[in-house]
């Protein structure tokens, strides 16, 4: 018997030590509902949970992103909407203005209101905002949304200038066909050349314009360098080819190519400073024939039938353009209503593996608890025992 060292009450510490060491440790893990609450709990684990905290934090705000982009998405097609109102009441206008049952009066009247609906137009693309940024005013392009938790995963979106003016409303073209009598241009005449390769409902200019391309291709393929006689001069031998201007070419070719140039500048010219001289022409009444009238509008009117028609075809235009944004628009929110659910289903799903990892299983740890509140009062309680197995020795001392 020894009084130095009790070991039975040294091994039943020891144990009881082991013990209150895991009941705490499991009380925290109860407590704070978490499997790893430091590096030395799991340290591959908490490396792989903390990634993927990442991910789900990165997914959650990608998703918010995406649904910032479906409202951007809204106003500005919920702007083009608009327009595409405005648009249509002016194509109503255009048509109502192109019959000629209206007096001066009346078409001042819709020239109005087509003004105030271009003017509008204007503004429309000038204010419509999302986050004080202009959305339809063509500075709104290549613009990134932000859809995944990593970097560069991202979709693109450009919205291009609703204006009247990029719409094509203020500067309006057109050839409109318009019954007259006078004279109708059948062809042009120029010396031995002559085309009808031309349009009727071409204005003058343009019919010229085609005519003498025309027949300066008809000059080139009639060209034939087997028409020019071969010269001597008797005096040196040596043998030429004359040009229409007398200047000597050593081949036949050399000279009908200079006599071809020539005779195309020739046209050119002729044609265009004079063009009357040379068209062809026929006497024409209104029920027999149509000839094209050209117009060209600053912006939308009705004034006269051949300005209603060109407004008509301008507007009809401005209506496919917005058309063909919307549809973009539209099929891009599409896209990002897709977008946002995958990506609450992957953050959903990655919740759930992190959890693993990282969270406390309740019941399990119960267990662990109880059993660890056991062994400590049952260590306790032995340390106890431990303690007064020695006080046999008194009994010897006495």
């Amino acid at each position: 018997m020894v009084v130095q060292h009790n070991l039975t009450a040294m091994n039943a510490n020891r144990q009881l030590g082991i013990t209150t060491s895991a009941q705490a440790k499991s009380s925290e893990k109860l407590s704070s509902g978490y499997r790893i609450n430091r590096a030395g709990d799991d340290a591959a684990g908490l490396k792989i949970s903390e990634k993927m905290r990442s991910q789900i934090r990165g997914l959650d705000k990608a998703s918010s992103n995406a649904q910032d982009g479906i409202s951007l998405i809204q106003t500005a097609e919920g702007a083009l909407s608009e327009s595409h109102s405005i648009l249509q009441r002016m194509n109503e206008l255009a048509v109502q203005g192109a019959n000629d049952t209206n007096e001066s009066i009346d078409r001042d009247a819709i020239n109005e209101e087509l003004d105030a609906l271009t003017s509008e137009l204007d503004r429309i693309a000038s204010t419509t905002q999302f986050n004080k940024q202009n959305l339809l005013d063509g500075k709104f392009e290549s613009k990134n949304l932000q859809v995944g938790a990593n970097s560069d995963q991202k979709i693109s979106i450009s919205i291009g200038n609703m204006n009247a003016s990029a719409l094509g409303l203020h500067n309006i073209s057109g050839t409109t066909s318009q019954a007259q009598t006078g004279k109708k241009v059948t062809g042009f005449t120029f010396g031995q050349y002559s085309t009808t390769a031309i349009s009727a409902a071409d204005t003058f200019s343009g019919q010229t314009d085609t005519a003498v391309t025309s027949l300066q291709g008809i000059v080139s393929n009639a060209a034939d360098s087997a028409g020019y006689m071969r010269q001597l001069n008797m005096t040196t031998g040596s043998a030429y080819y004359l040009d229409a201007k007398n200047d000597k070419y050593l081949t036949a070719n050399s000279a009908m190519l200079m006599d071809v140039s020539n005779m195309k500048d020739t046209i050119s010219t002729s044609l265009r400073s004079n063009a009357a001289t040379y068209a062809d022409t026929e006497n024409v009444t209104a029920d027999k024939v149509t000839v094209g009238k050209g117009t060209t509008l600053t912006k939308p009117n009705v004034s006269d039938y051949a300005s209603a028609n060109a407004t008509i075809d301008a507007v009809q235009k401005a209506i496919n353009s917005v058309s063909s944004q919307r549809s973009a628009l539209g099929a891009l929110q599409n896209r990002l209503e897709h977008t946002v659910s995958n990506l609450d289903n992957v953050s959903e799903n990655t919740s759930s593996a992190e959890s693993r990892i990282r969270d406390t299983d309740m019941a399990d740890e119960m267990v662990q608890y109880s059993k660890n509140n056991i062994l400590a009062q049952a260590g306790q309680s032995m340390l106890a025992q431990a303690n007064q197995s020695t006080q046999g020795v008194l009994s010897l001392l006495q």
